[in-house]
Order: structure tokens, then C-alpha cells, then sequence
């Protein structure tokens, strides 16, 4: 079953993006150019089985073509700190892009999640006395961070993961309810440390490293 279904301004806004005429995008999927100008003007849709063929003439994907929206990737060069972390609200399912990305799961478009930051000096204490059950205590032991969270961990109410990012990747921990909020990660380039909570969600320290 699809939700959310191709208007005709979303063809017509693709296509011109596109620089293509009606008949040319036609010719493409193997309608003619009548069709597609009743599908622009709403007097009609695109058959379901037209939708993949309707995507790779737009040199867009499925997702971008149902939503109307085109994601154009500007991290080329893969920088991890624009890194990208999507979670999905009903079956908690984590997803980490090198930068922007149409992301969907359980039938629902993920927007990128946006960190709440916090300032900390690395010395086992927040800087931030506001929010204490979100605040990420960092102790540097040996090559490694200890990173805690004094969270009650409940059923209901969790820290989902922590996860520690460096020019050269991320390390990620997944918890569960009803266990400690801690984690150890490798110091060595790690300039991010992330914490999401599933009723608050995430929070980002600067390590000074």
C-alpha cells in the first residue's frame, strides 16, 4: 500500500528539473505525452507499475519520487563529522549516512536527527547542570573514554546508544533498558561523543581530545 502517491506537480517540478519536455519524459517510460500532461494537470495518475520506470527517467529514487523531494549528497568527500543518524520511531532501528540521504523504514520517512549540544570539561563532569539526566560525563582512562549517563534506564524512558565520531569513523553502542548507561571507546581522533534518548533525543559533547 502506498501512503503517499506522485502529484502532478511533483512530475511536472522533476521534469523540468530535468530539462525534459512531456514528450521526451513519454518517450522515456513508454507513455505518450498526453498522459503525462493529464498526470500534471491532475487528471489522472501514473499507473503503480510506472512508478520505477518513472523514477530512473527522473534519475531519482523511488522514495524521492513518492516524497517530491530530490537529495543531493554534498559530504563528497566523506567528511564523518557531517556524518547523518536517522532512527526509526517505531521499531528503533538506527541508520548512520556519510551525508544526505533519502531514508525510510516501517513505512515512514526519517528525517536526520539534529543534536542538542553540550559543553564539557572532561573532568567526569557536564558543564550543563539543566538537564542532568541527559548530560554525558567523559573520563579519559588510558586510550580510552569512559562515557556514562546518570539516566534511570527504564522501560519506558532509555538511552538507546552512545557513539563516539572520528575523522576515520564512528564507533557505536548499542543499550537497552534496565542496563548502566555507559560505554568505553578509543580516544584516538575522536572529536563527538552522541547519546539518544527515545523520548528526548540526541545529544552531542566535544571532546577537546
Amino acid at each position: 500500500m502506498v501512503d503517499n502517491y506522485i502529484t502532478g506537480s511533483i512530475i511536472k517540478n522533476l521534469r523540468e528539473k530535468k530539462n525534459l519536455t512531456q514528450e521526451e519524459l513519454a518517450e522515456k517510460i513508454f507513455v505518450t505525452g498526453k498522459a503525462v500532461s493529464k498526470w500534471e494537470t491532475g487528471q489522472g495518475f501514473p499507473d503503480i507499475s510506472l512508478v520505477e520506470p518513472l523514477a530512473k527517467a527522473l534519475e531519482i529514487s523511488v522514495i524521492e519520487l513518492l516524497s517530491g523531494e530530490c537529495i543531493q549528497n554534498k559530504n563528497r568527500v566523506s567528511n564523518m563529522f557531517k556524518s547523518k543518524v536517522y532512527v526509526c520511531p517505531v521499531c528503533g532501528n538506527v541508520i548512520h549516512a556519510i551525508g544526505e540521504a533519502m531514508i525510510s523504514c516501517c513505512g515512514i520517512k526519517l528525517p536526520p536527527l539534529e543534536a542538542e549540544k553540550q559543553e564539557t570539561d572532561e573532568k567526569n563532569q557536564n558543564s550543563q547542570k539543566s538537564d542532568l539526566t541527559h548530560s554525558l560525563i567523559i573520563e579519559p582512562v588510558e586510550d580510552e573514554y569512559y562515557v556514562r549517563i546518570n539516566h534511570p534506564m527504564s522501560k519506558e524512558h532509555y538511552i538507546s546508544f552512545l557513539a563516539a565520531v572520528s575523522d576515520q569513523g564512528i564507533q557505536f553502542v548499542k543499550l537497552y533498558p534496565e542496563q548502566a548507561a555507559e560505554a568505553r571507546f578509543k580516544r584516538s581522533r575522536v572529536k563527538y561523543l552522541y547519546a539518544y534518548c527515545n523520548h528526548h533525543g540526541l545529544f552531542q559533547a566535544v571532546c577537546s581530545n
